[in-house]
């Protein structure tokens, strides 16, 4: 497959299985906004609650097809979005947005958990690109004050993970239930550096660069292992508590870093972080890859321990491993995406009920089990990774 061919396969699949699905099958007609959670055979939980991260990334997916398309049904989208956000998610007494309300829009859960601020504020960013409307501008600024006035660590560095409602820190601080109850994570700080690398690019304020240059610092000196993997949970003095780490995300930070440092136009940081992209691209090679040219999920030592291919790893895996050959030049790297391509075409995309399933196995088989709409399964990665290629790929 030639670069022709690789661009013309990720826009098919984009216009033709991608888009329809979530423009027309993710609405709440009934209720709404968007559906809470679909199974993989399409049936709707009508029960589900609504999250702020399925909402917040469905903001920022429409924006940014609006920018990149300039299709009025995506700009449509994106106001429903932001008009269920604000009216639903957004606390008008408190500040920020609460994490879950049920199905007909009432709090749940209030907690402020700062990954969700984040990407709270990388979609009002992206709805700003896409609008100018300033009220979504004001809105991601004023979460940006919020997120360094009560979740940043002024003695030790970094972010706090979740606070309650009312700003203080919170007794559970698990962003979910698979995840460690720690005070510090590399998942939230990854999501804050690629939140306030959005924000800066219509707000170059000097508080923003400032804490978007701390925060590559930060993966540097704390979360960056020698191994080249991330580590994924701290205590609050950055003492490491876990012993594995996840394909998707040291691939996933690899090009995020660059894009940062990029933002911020610095020729040291994009000098650094190109060279850290490129370690952990030849890492996650040489370790997470499959004979299929699948990317498995987690590894340990050096050795693979969960095998599963889910759909986010293998989306982000593109784009970590083309800025990987964008930096060297090394063709390895491109013919690795063409392969990662070819193995999501074959196994992760869903010709039946459309879109891709959440997971596959070292088999082959799909998890019909995982949902195909849910709090964690959006359209985040993949369009944002098809537009992203499409841009790449297109001189």
């Amino acid at each position: 497959m030639d670069r022709a061919q690789l661009k013309s396969s990720i826009e098919n699949e984009l216009r033709g299985n991608l888009l329809p699905f979530w423009r027309e099958r993710s609405l709440d007609h009934t209720r709404g906004g968007f559906v809470a959670e679909m199974a993989a055979d399409g049936t709707l939980n009508e029960r589900a609650p609504k999250g702020l991260i399925l909402n917040a990334r469905l903001l920022w997916t429409f924006s940014s097809l609006y920018r990149e398309l300039d299709d009025d049904r995506d700009l449509a989208l994106a106001h429903r979005a932001f008009d269920y956000l604000q009216t639903f998610f957004l606390d008008r007494e408190k500040g920020g947005y609460i994490w879950r309300v049920t199905p007909d829009g009432k709090p749940l859960e209030s907690s402020k958990k700062i990954y969700g601020q984040a990407f709270s504020i990388y979609a009002l960013s992206e709805y700003y690109r896409a609008t100018g409307l300033d009220n979504a501008l004001a809105g991601a600024m004023e979460l940006f004050g919020l997120i360094e006035t009560y979740a940043y660590d002024g003695t030790c560095g970094g972010y706090i993970e979740t606070l309650s409602r009312n700003w203080f820190p919170a007794v559970d601080m698990r962003l979910s239930d698979k995840d460690m109850d720690t005070a510090k994570s590399m998942n939230n700080h990854l999501h804050i550096l690629e939140a306030y690398t959005n924000l800066y690019r219509i707000w170059p304020d000097t508080a923003v660069s400032l804490r978007l240059q701390e925060l590559i610092d930060v993966f540097g000196a704390r979360i960056l292992a020698p191994s080249k993997h991330f580590h994924l949970f701290f205590d609050g003095d950055w003492a490491v508590r876990s012993d594995s780490y996840t394909y998707g995300h040291d691939i996933e930070g690899a090009w995020m870093l660059c894009e940062a440092a990029e933002a911020l136009n610095n020729a040291y940081l994009k000098q650094q972080v190109s060279r850290w992209a490129v370690e952990i691209a030849s890492a996650v090679c040489i370790e997470a890859l499959d004979n299929e040219g699948g990317l498995a999920y987690e590894g340990r030592d050096g050795i693979v321990v969960d095998s599963r291919r889910e759909w986010w790893p293998q989306a982000e895996a593109i784009l970590g491993f083309w800025r990987a050959y964008i930096i060297t030049g090394d063709e390895k790297y491109a013919e690795i995406v063409v392969h990662l391509w070819e193995f999501i075409q074959q196994r992760m995309v869903d010709r039946e009920q459309g879109e891709w399933f959440w997971r596959v196995f070292a088999d082959g088989s799909a998890d019909a089990k995982e949902p195909k709409i849910s709090e964690w399964k959006d359209p985040y990665h993949g369009v944002r990774m098809c537009l992203r290629m499409l841009y790449y790929l297109r001189d």
